[in-house]
């Protein structure tokens, strides 16, 4: 198989639950997050506060555009759908999967958005983000996976079957 691409809203699940995908599928696992943080020498918090929105968009645009992975689980950022050139990258490497939340449960989930590191893209609060995110989540994906409700196990059950696994 190659690359399974998870996209989703902050806190859907990307990083916990691909974990356990990766696992489950004797993958490797890439948290695009972190491979920023890791080049920025900072937080995503700190890098968005230092270089400002745009700047860290086109800095993860750029880092997505780059990845390169066979036989992994790469989860992204919830901004990565922001770029185009990334997310035609990393969907020409990989099975494109949105982590689909309902809104109520993202809002609950998210807390502190600016603590979580999270871009707010010009919208007022969670629900108008999600909102705006979920076109283009559905705009990128090949599968979707509803993990409303679902707890771990529940949710790397709902991934396996949008994947047909």
């Amino acid at each position: 198989m190659k690359n399974i691409v998870l996209i989703g809203m902050p806190s859907a699940g990307k990083s916990t639950v691909g974990v356990l995908l990766a696992k489950k599928c004797v993958m490797n696992f890439i948290d695009t997050d972190l491979l920023i943080q890791k080049e920025g020498g900072a937080s995503l918090e700190a890098l968005i506060d230092r270089e400002g929105e745009d700047a860290f968009l086109a800095r993860e645009g750029a880092l997505l555009a780059r990845v390169e992975a066979e036989n992994a689980v790469i989860a992204t950022g919830g901004s990565a759908v922001y770029s185009a050139e990334g997310m035609r990258h990393l969907a020409s490497i990989g099975t494109v999967l949105y982590l689909k939340v309902s809104e109520e449960e993202v809002t609950a989930r998210v807390g502190d958005l600016h603590r979580r590191g999270v871009i707010l893209h010009g919208c007022s609060d969670i629900r108008a983000l999600y909102r705006e995110r979920t076109r283009l989540y559905e705009q990128w994906a090949d599968a979707t996976a509803d993990l409303t409700g679902l707890d771990t196990a529940g949710a790397l059950g709902a991934m396996l079957a949008a994947l047909g696994l």
